[in-house]
């Protein structure tokens, strides 16, 4: 059987609602003896054959299992970033609770124990990781977990605060609702 066919095998019987997004290391178990550079090309045919969607570079989407895609951009960083300390915050966070007088389209930020960074993900928007030297204990507290995107979201205060250390611009932040928030 060829390997473009293992693949669209192996997705439709294993790939569900909560099991849509793979890196490319995820596959290498399925082809043990394919190169680093052969799974690549084989990963490449599989996105030009609608079988795989490339959301950023060595992430691929199975549409067909994907139900939320508003959730896609969150679930790519948490699956970025899974094995770091990482949380939704700043301008993101803000406008979900309207504390800011605009709503980024398409782009989410992040505090990340990891490096900084912006990831491009196509049509999908960006994703934005900012370094903080803070541990998990410290802010604990003010963090609530989002099943739905699979991140951890900071509160409006703890976004207010990630926004003044990371020296970003708060003129877009609403003063007259933040309240004792400043």
């Amino acid at each position: 059987m060829k390997p473009i066919d293992q693949l669209r095998i192996f997705l439709q019987q294993h790939a569900d609602e909560n099991h849509f997004l793979f890196q490319a290391s995820d596959f290498s178990a399925l082809f043990p003896r394919m190169s680093a550079a052969a799974l690549k090309m084989l990963l490449g045919r599989a996105v030009k054959n609608g079988i795989l969607e490339r959301v950023c570079r060595g992430v691929y989407c199975y549409d067909k299992a994907c139900r939320r895609r508003d959730m896609l951009l969150y679930q790519t960083a948490a699956k970025l970033r899974a094995g770091d300390f990482c949380y939704l915050s700043f301008e993101s966070v803000l406008s979900e609770a309207g504390l800011i007088s605009q709503i980024p389209l398409n782009w989410i930020t992040l505090m990340t124990g990891g490096r900084s960074g912006v990831i491009g993900c196509g049509v999908w928007g960006h994703i934005e990781f900012i370094h903080t030297r803070r541990k998990p204990a410290d802010v604990a507290r003010q963090l609530v977990y989002d099943a739905d995107c699979g991140l951890w979201r900071a509160s409006p205060q703890l976004a207010l605060r990630d926004m003044r250390a990371a020296k970003r611009p708060l003129d877009l932040v609403n003063d007259e609702e933040n309240g004792d928030a400043f």
